[in-house]
């Protein structure tokens, strides 16, 4: 197929996961799995990786790697080609989210979180562009969040690193179709993970399992479209919120984050 229609099949190819030792990237390798692929996963936690892969030894792949090193993802995705055969999907998850940044703001946080949340991407979206590029069929669904719609206090760094990666894979869009490659975005709201338990500063609405945030991605992979975006209701706020001029945006935002605060505190 031609022109960003593209849908990865099992028999085109492999499904690569970064971020795939645990949460949602975990449960997405997993998905996959069971709809057929074989799937390659990578993350720096090599034991869990491991683990993973000896659950379904003829389906899934563990290829450790750190997705900050530019160099070594690159060599590391040219192997898994070279042993296993071409990457047909991508879905480029792994990201963090710092506690610490609701202490206030450094540009030491700033530059730990985007390394990974940004850097990350890049560093596995290069080698495989120009792969898949070069066979003119891939699909590739990058992880960002609905936190890159708004911007919330405690999130300046976290929610800007999930805008500029939607940003990203909206002008990846435009720039890589006309070679028959299909770029999505991933913005979900909240899933159950460890990055996720340790907020409790804040509630968390609409929170679901990864096992069942897997299957909404995978279905988004199979449906095609640009973006992958729950649970709807949510989604549905955030979208309403941006396309509000900030002159009503602000004080509407503003009035809801104090009545929450009313509301955990009590009174």
């Amino acid at each position: 197929m031609s022109n960003g229609t593209y849908r990865a099949k099992p028999g085109d190819g492999l499904a690569f996961v970064s971020g795939a030792s645990a949460g949602i990237g975990r449960a997405t390798a997993i998905e996959l799995a069971r709809r057929g692929f074989k799937v390659v996963v990578t993350a720096r936690r090599a034991e869990e990786l491991n683990q993973l892969a000896a659950s379904q030894p003829d389906r899934i792949f563990a290829y450790p790697g750190d997705v900050t090193q530019a160099v070594e993802m690159a060599a590391l995705i040219a192997r898994i080609e070279s042993e296993l055969g071409p990457v047909a999907l991508a879905f480029l998850n792994a990201g963090l989210s710092l506690h610490a940044e609701r202490d206030g703001f450094t540009a030491a946080l700033l530059a730990k979180t985007y390394g990974v949340n940004i850097g990350g991407v890049a560093n596995c979206l290069e080698p495989l562009l120009a792969a898949m590029s070069q066979r003119r069929r891939g699909q590739i669904a990058i992880n960002a969040s609905l936190a890159g719609y708004n911007g919330l206090p405690g999130s300046a760094i976290y929610g800007s690193s999930k805008a500029a990666l939607i940003y990203m894979a909206e002008a990846l869009r435009h720039a890589y179709r006309p070679q028959g490659l299909t770029i999505q975005v991933v913005n979900h709201g909240f899933v159950r993970t460890a990055m996720t338990d340790q907020e409790t500063d804040f509630a968390q609405p609409y929170k679901i399992a990864p096992e069942a945030a897997a299957q909404l991605i995978c279905d988004g992979f199979t449906r095609g479209g640009f973006e992958i975006a729950f649970p709807w209701q949510l989604a549905s706020l955030s979208k309403f919120i941006r396309a509000l001029p900030y002159a009503l945006k602000f004080p509407l935002m503003e009035r809801a984050l104090s009545r929450a605060k009313l509301r955990e505190s009590g009174q």
